[in-house]
């Protein structure tokens, strides 16, 4: 059977000036497709350049030869209200429900999941490019969700305020720091760049990834970072953060008392640690965070940047050629502003 149509010059007339300025997007698209068939294009480019699909062609081809351009422009009440509803059940499904709760053994919703549950709950049957094009009209995006902890500290409250009250009256002679470790990897981290449209850019690897740890500790008045390097695999260990209370112990020599601010890791609250500090009578003092806040921690803004900066889509093909990178990184930039909404008014009055 010829699927191509032949329109008359009005007809034809008519549906161009829907297709160049009709303010309904599915009527330009009726009458897109009726033009293209108008030009014998192939059903098969019409669905690959349109995103649509041969039972919508067909559709509005037998639409047209039924009713001509008054079944293709004309609007009618019923079928809206239909459109409406299954589009705001759609919308409610995608931004609100798992397709587990439908019985799908998926964790995220298609437009093909979409088009199922319309056509097996509902019996509205629509095509998956029909779900897609209407999510879009909705201003929905197909993109990575931001990762966030569940789990809260019960004392959030309570350890936070004694960490800013620590910052706000924090002596001349006494120094804080906000304390945390990185690992950085010759397999690099791959992220968005610049690339021509058409090709996919590559980012080499290596055979086998190499990991190095390192300790870092920015300085609530100054935003100077302080790093320590761990040993070649050697991991988030107590080892590491006692060489770098060491190395802040040499680095703020003339600082009576050092506060050291950090995470909950089990490496911060071994019994070595609590030996350390008992060896040093007070001059190192550390405060523990509220546990699942990385907020509130400024120096994992730090290890952001760096791993934006340096570590993505690096192109080492060594350790100590990354490390080379990180330690240049660092000299660029000798310190590091507080980007943590948490203490913004603290700065603001310091």
């Amino acid at each position: 059977m010829d699927g191509s149509i032949r329109l008359p010059g009005a007809d034809r007339k008519a549906l161009l000036a829907v297709d160049r300025r009709g303010a309904d997007t599915e009527q330009r698209l009726r009458a897109h497709i009726l033009l293209l068939l108008d030009d014998q294009v192939a059903w098969s480019v019409i669905v690959a350049v349109l995103f649509t699909s041969t039972r919508t062609i067909n559709r509005w081809r037998r639409r047209y030869l039924a009713e001509g351009v008054a079944g293709i422009t004309g609007r009618r009440a019923w079928r809206a209200n239909l459109r409406e509803w299954w589009v705001g059940l759609a919308l409610r499904c995608v931004t609100e429900c798992s397709p587990t709760r439908f019985g799908f053994v998926r964790s995220r919703w298609t437009c093909e999941a979409v088009a199922v549950l319309l056509w097996q709950d509902h019996r509205v049957r629509v095509s998956r490019e029909t779900v897609r094009r209407r999510l879009r009209v909705a201003e929905l995006v197909w993109r990575r969700p931001r990762p966030v902890l569940g789990p809260r500290d019960p004392a959030y409250a309570v350890k936070l305020g004694r960490i800013r009250a620590l910052l706000r009256d924090l002596p001349a002679d006494e120094a804080a720091q906000f304390t945390d470790e990185v690992d950085v990897n010759t397999n690099p981290k791959i992220g968005s760049m610049w690339m021509r449209q058409g090709e996919q850019a590559e980012v080499v690897t290596p055979g086998d990834n190499e990991k190095r740890y390192l300790a870092g500790s920015l300085d609530w008045r100054t935003g100077r970072l302080t790093l320590t390097e761990g040993e070649p695999r050697q991991g988030r260990d107590t080892e590491l953060f006692l060489a770098h209370l060491d190395d802040l112990r040499r680095r703020y020599r003339r600082y009576r008392v050092i506060h050291v601010i950090c995470d909950n890791a089990k490496s911060h609250h071994a019994k070595r640690v609590r030996e350390y500090l008992a060896e040093h009578r007070g001059r190192v003092v550390v405060h523990y965070l509220p546990a699942y806040a990385p907020q509130t921690n400024p120096i994992e803004r730090v290890w952001w940047h760096l791993h934006e900066e340096v570590t993505r889509n690096h192109r080492c093909a060594s350790m100590d050629d990354l490390l080379g990178m990180v330690r240049d990184w660092l000299a660029a930039d000798a310190t590091f502003p507080m980007e943590s909404s948490v203490y913004a008014d603290l700065r603001l009055a310091a």
